[in-house]
């Protein structure tokens, strides 16, 4: 199985609505994420590629036109807008492009990731 991975950067906010008083993430506040996109393939195409990397362009504008420097609850409209879900979000996006899409991961801190893998 080959596997290739690339990231995408955005900041944006969040608040996730319902959470105890004293939780950190019940207030409005915001991350640098990172989004990894996974695609694998048990062959190589014609080019030796899983796919190339120049065909993954959609999702980095996809990214920046609609999450880059947004606040995410009202982009998904959605009170608990989680890494879990956007993993998920960013993952149903490209696999109804991409075929050999495998998982998303996304990360809001150096040391904290969620990733969505069917």
């Amino acid at each position: 199985m080959y596997r290739i991975t690339k990231e995408f950067a955005f900041s944006a906010s969040h608040q996730l609505i319902g959470l105890p008083e004293d939780h950190q993430c019940g207030r409005m506040h915001g991350h640098n994420y990172i989004v990894m996109i996974e695609l694998s393939a048990n062959e190589l195409n014609e080019n030796g590629f899983v796919r190339d990397y120049q065909e993954l362009a959609p999702l980095k504008a996809y990214i920046d036109d609609n999450f880059d420097h947004r606040h995410l609850n009202d982009v998904l409209s959605n009170d608990m807008v989680t890494a879990e879900r956007l993993a998920k979000h960013f993952f149903d996006w490209a696999k109804a492009r991409w075929s050999e899409v495998s998982a998303v991961r996304v990360c809001e801190t150096p040391k904290t990731w969620a990733e969505y893998r069917p």
